[in-house]
């Protein structure tokens, strides 16, 4: 590790005081001195490092060994350094930039097991298993002008792993970003559930978010016209709870067997290997379903400028679970604190033309930047009897719960403030699954969510394999005891000395008894009036939005055959007549 330097402000450990001290980092130690008549003085050592990070600008801080002095707001540029010297201790740095405070940081990370430590840095190439290359520019070869031998193991290392650096892609959600965070809990929620991590208001929890676009493939450009996937994973003291979600509070379609399907059409034409507005179209008028989507897809929110500017669902209907074994529906909500933001199909345009990952480029630049996005978080809570006199089917994901209804109550918010050290470890093997649940949190009758609690652990095996939960990025925080995972490709060995569960039990994971009904059949659903939600969205928009949404779906409909348009327009007309007059003026328009 090469030696890094430098004046730091720190708080003392037991006065409470900002000194200023002179700090050297080498291979073997942090020591610090004090500075007197010119000279260093008083080395003090301080070793095992085991964390070091940020520390956002007016947040209190107190000397870790006083129980007396009160807490200070710390300036910017502030970094906190924890280490495992007779215990845990917590030091506070005043550094002089944010460059100066991002160097400490990087130099100061250590080489952890969970792997979001920096390895020591080596001055030349090595193998993988550490031994130095003999020269890693130039093939092995019988001769100047002879063949290659196949004893260069190098060389054959090198391409065998550049073979195969590529995983699959996810079918859906291919080309995402994410980012660590925090969430803090705001309000008590206890009476609904019993989760530990919800159970106090100030409490935080960290989690770990991927966003994506949804039809795109890898290379996709970010401001295209297309849902955006939201993926939450928190890192709670009871296990890692997922929650998978869109930034829209709806989907296409509410029965499982059509997600294939409708997927297809979003993909591309297996024998043009384009993407068919034709069969876009077909598939969303012969399901009216789809209705309350498209019209959130083609209005104004369709493109979001980054990820930041748009809100986030958790679009299912999830259930919490109280102490007292009682449960209730829920419906959760994050709304972003940075506004929303969209682009015009013309400004989106432009922006492809110059710029394909920009919601990438965004999140990453500002919370390099230190501005760190946030979500306030609420939730809708329905009780089961309120669930079964509801006027709609409360499971069905093409359907909102009005605020009238069922208001929402604040649970605190979200807050993004950490870049992951490598794209491909952490956001690209991501894994989100909503079987992922702690005690006080669970799942519901909803049919689409019930498929997912299957689908999205079945694609993560195939893509990352059986373990795939050890990877560090998918690891809970809280200890594991979990003998299946004991071996299979790839296992890292974190299951020992066990062949099967223990005899202990857990009562917190059991949930109340489900009422069920009716006999196992194909339902049809029966009057699922799939025009009035729509209608009523469509009605809250002004003229001019009005006219983008007409516009965007003009565009949409570009090659689509008159048979399928008249069909979608009908549609619309039954949501309001001035919903279908619309579109129709402005496919007339564009013929002409």
């Amino acid at each position: 590790m090469p030696t890094v330097s430098g004046y730091l402000t720190k708080l003392g450990y037991k006065s409470g005081k900002w000194q200023s001290r002179f700090f050297v980092l080498d291979d073997t130690a942090l020591r610090y001195y004090t500075e007197q008549n010119g000279q260093l003085k008083g080395e003090i050592l301080v070793s095992t490092i085991t964390s070091a990070e940020a520390v956002k600008p007016g947040c209190q801080v107190a000397p870790d060994a006083s129980t007396t002095a009160p807490k200070k707001p710390v300036g910017p540029f502030c970094l906190k350094i924890t280490t495992q010297v007779k215990g845990t201790r917590t030091f506070y740095f005043l550094a002089s930039s944010k460059e100066e405070q991002l160097k400490w940081i990087k130099a100061l990370l250590p080489n952890k097991e969970d792997g979001k430590g920096d390895r020591p840095s080596c001055p030349y190439a090595t193998s993988i298993n550490g031994a130095p290359l003999a020269d890693p520019q130039y093939a092995l070869r019988a001769g100047v002008r002879g063949p290659l031998l196949l004893q260069d193991w190098q060389l054959v290392e090198k391409h065998t792993q550049f073979n195969r650096e590529r995983i699959p892609e996810r079918i859906v959600h291919a080309k995402g970003s994410g980012a660590f965070g925090t969430f803090t809990v705001t309000q008590d929620l206890s009476k609904f559930t019993k989760a530990k991590f919800l159970n106090e208001v100030g409490k935080k929890t960290e989690v770990f978010i991927r966003f994506s676009t949804v039809a795109g493939e890898l290379g996709a450009a970010d401001a295209e016209r297309d849902v955006r996937g939201v993926a939450m994973k928190f890192y709670t003291e009871e296990g890692n709870w997922d929650l998978v979600g869109n930034n829209t509070p709806v989907f296409f379609i509410r029965d499982p067997s059509l997600f294939p399907d409708f997927i297809h059409t979003q993909k591309r034409d297996p024998r043009t290997n384009m993407r068919s507005n034709e069969a876009a179209w077909k598939f969303w008028s012969e399901h009216p379903e789809s209705l309350h989507q498209v019209t959130i897809l083609m209005s104004d929110r369709g493109i979001p400028t980054g990820y930041r500017f748009m809100n986030a669902y958790g679009s299912h209907t999830y259930s919490f679970i109280n102490k007292d074994d009682e449960r209730f529906y829920v419906k959760f909500h994050f709304k972003t604190q940075q506004g929303h933001k969209h682009y015009t199909n013309a400004e989106a345009a432009k922006v492809v033309g110059g710029d394909r990952e920009s919601s990438q480029r965004d999140l990453y630049e500002a919370i390099e930047l230190g501005d760190f996005p946030r979500w306030k978080c609420y939730v809708q809570v329905m009780t089961e009897d309120e669930a079964g006199a509801c006027p709609f089917d409360p499971f069905d994901l093409t359907k909102v719960w009005p605020h009238s209804m069922y208001p929402l109550h604040e649970l605190g918010f979200l807050e993004l403030n950490r870049n992951p050290d490598n794209y491909f470890a952490e956001v690209e093997q991501a894994a989100f699954a909503p079987k992922n649940t702690v005690p006080g949190l669970g799942h519901s009758p909803d049919p689409m969510l019930q498929m997912r609690i299957f689908s999205y652990m079945d694609a993560q095996n195939y893509r990352l394999g059986i373990n795939h939960n050890q990877l560090p990025v998918n690891r809970a925080r809280c200890p594991i005891f979990c003998p299946q995972y004991r071996s299979g490709h790839m296992s890292l060995g974190e299951i020992k000395d066990a062949n099967f569960n223990p005899d202990a039990k857990v009562n917190s994971m059991l949930e109340p008894p489900l009422k069920l009904e009716g006999d196992a059949f194909r339902p049809v659903p029966k009057n699922p009036d799939d025009y009035t939600q729509p209608g009523n969205l469509f009605r809250l928009f002004d003229q001019d939005q009005r006219n983008r949404l007409f516009n965007n779906i003009a565009d949409a409909m570009e090659g689509v055959s008159k048979e399928v348009m008249e069909k979608q327009i009908e549609h619309f007309s039954r949501c309001d007549p001035a919903y279908g007059a619309g579109v129709r003026d402005a496919i007339q328009r564009r013929s002409k």
